[in-house]
């Protein structure tokens, strides 16, 4: 149910749909990535699809890594909202996709995750294999 706007005339524009984005600090593998320039990324990847986005600081949170035996991947994620519909979704979801899966590829992540509105998503991505075939 989408909140009814106060009775402010000057009001011009009402979005209903919020995107959660998170921003890692260390790859699955504990490692720190440059959150500051994914920060970045992403900000003007929402910005110039959904005219803006706000990134909060560091909060702390914890990842279960199934690929490597439900290791916990202790992060302090940035945590990006973005409010936005779902016509700017439909129109934007291929530059979305495209971040997301540089985002997780990248920085060596299991997982990147993004909510809309109370809805959890995530695309997994392999572990990683280093050279003479051991897992890193």
């Amino acid at each position: 149910m989408m909140a009814e706007a106060p009775p402010i005339k000057e009001i011009t524009k009402t979005e209903a749909t919020l995107l959660v984005l998170f921003i890692p600090s260390v790859d699955r593998m504990l490692q720190p990535i440059d959150q500051g320039s994914w920060e970045k990324a992403a900000l003007q990847v929402l910005g110039e699809c959904f005219d803006g986005a706000t990134a909060f600081p560091k909060g702390r949170g914890v990842w279960r890594d199934k690929q490597q035996g439900g290791r916990l991947i202790f992060d302090e994620p940035v945590v990006i909202h973005c409010y936005t519909n779902k016509e700017a979704l439909d129109k934007h979801v291929d530059k979305l996709r495209e971040f997301l899966l540089k985002l997780g590829s990248e920085t060596n992540q299991g997982a990147v995750g993004i909510v809309l509105d109370r809805t959890y998503m995530e695309i997994q991505f392999p572990l990683k294999e280093k050279n003479h075939g051991e897992q890193r």
